[in-house]
């Protein structure tokens, strides 16, 4: 989805249709959307993980278990984005923490795109 007002378009990423047990967070970025959605159109900040159409991709990408959940409409202005890490991505609805690290072949794809993966921190 494309945002066309003001003077440039800013991808935005969807919102989530419904915030029961389905929803999911993209264990990259951290971008909070429902299954349904991931497999749909993936991840809007992550489009190198190909989740479209692949429900192995989609589950291997992404988890249910995650803390909190913030939205962001102008992550370059917001300084909890910033606090985040999440200032450079597109506006969305994003967890604060997610519990479980990505699997080493999809880190070796963040690798070969050159994008930064940052496991979480174990507490």
């Amino acid at each position: 989805m494309v945002n066309q007002g003001g003077g440039g378009s800013v991808a935005v990423a969807q919102i989530p249709t419904s915030f029961g047990h389905e929803l999911r967070a993209c264990l990259r970025c951290r971008l909070v959307k429902t299954y349904d959605q991931f497999r749909e159109s993936g991840c809007e900040n992550c489009p190198f993980f190909q989740m479209e159409d692949d429900h192995e991709r989609v589950v291997d990408c992404t988890t249910p278990n995650f803390t909190g959940l913030i939205s962001v409409m102008d992550p370059t202005r917001s300084w909890a984005a910033r606090w985040l890490r999440i200032g450079k991505f597109a506006p969305g609805c994003y967890t604060l923490a997610v519990s479980e690290a990505l699997n080493p072949d999809l880190q070796n794809i963040c690798e070969e795109e050159h994008v930064p993966y940052v496991p979480p921190k174990r507490v």
